[in-house]
């Protein structure tokens, strides 16, 4: 399962529904992206007021206990990227996809799993989500 930023920040700032998302990716293999990973700390430093350096320890630290794999963005994924941009994408489709979607959307399809996400942008498209 691809995990996005979305659900990451929501588990790493305990809300109210961290619980439940956690629960949904207790699987064996947990893929990450660098674009994910950065959208995860610049997140909680725009809306929880982080500094940056704390919050990118606060993440490392998260990924690294629960045994997160970074997977490399390469052709594969720019092309998937721009495909969910074209479908889904801001000002073309009620998913409203922006560029750090349209990547987690690509790395997830690249790697062949369901994207755990919180709100409802992807619900919106044809990716595979859990539950």
């Amino acid at each position: 399962m691809f995990v996005d930023a979305s659900a990451l920040i929501a588990i790493i700032a305990g809300e109210p529904d961290a619980d439940a998302l956690a629960d949904l990716f207790e699987t064996e293999r947990r893929p990450c992206s660098p674009i994910s990973v950065w959208k995860t700390v610049a997140g909680p430093c725009h809306s929880y007021t982080f500094y940056v350096p704390a919050a990118r320890d606060q993440v490392k630290r998260f990924l690294d206990t629960l045994g997160f794999e970074w997977v490399s963005i390469g052709e594969r994924e720019y092309n998937l990227a721009l495909d969910a941009y074209a479908q889904y994408g801001k000002g073309r489709h009620p998913a409203k996809l922006n560029m750090g979607d349209c990547f987690a959307y690509a790395c997830a399809r690249s790697q062949w799993a369901m994207l755990l996400f919180k709100g409802d942008e992807f619900s919106e498209t044809d990716i595979a989500c859990p539950g």
